[in-house]
């Protein structure tokens, strides 16, 4: 499974939209300037992320984005399933029951193909936003403790 620029560009934006919206709405420009990433491409990313009711919008001098919900209650799953769609790395029909395999009663490769999807799903189900921010303040705080030498 490859996840496209909108799974990884998207998970970065919401990471840092949670860990600055927590006083105030987010604007996509600053969002952009912070991840590199365009202010055309994050206001589609935005988009389908508050469709998925992950983020909402605010109106106003002071607007911006800020998390639906709290952060614990949104897994990286939630955020790469509106952004991706299906996670499944392989799509089997003799997993389905709508789906008809003539061979699903005799084929042991499904197996295989259901572990994969379902420890895909356990992993990314089981890391909350908030265990994210969590991260991204000991990277922060261990980077201003780094001294930069000057040559």
């Amino acid at each position: 499974m490859k996840l496209s620029t909108k799974g990884r560009y998207g998970l970065r934006a919401l990471i840092d939209m949670a860990v600055h919206s927590e006083e105030e709405a987010v604007s996509i420009s600053s969002v952009s300037a912070r991840q590199g990433i365009s202010e055309s491409y994050l206001e589609q990313l935005v988009r389908r992320l508050k469709k998925a009711g992950l983020v909402t919008s605010i109106r106003g001098a002071q607007g911006g984005y800020r998390l639906a919900k709290p952060a614990s209650e949104i897994s990286v799953g939630d955020i790469l399933r509106a952004l991706e769609g299906n996670l499944e790395a392989v799509e089997c029909s003799g997993l389905s029951e709508e789906r008809n395999c003539e061979d699903a009663d005799f084929c042991v490769a499904k197996y295989v193909w259901q572990r994969i999807n379902d420890s895909i799903t356990e992993a990314v189900d089981g890391i909350t936003l908030d265990q994210l921010i969590e991260e991204s303040k000991k990277t922060k705080a261990k980077d201003s403790r780094t001294i930069k030498c000057e040559s």
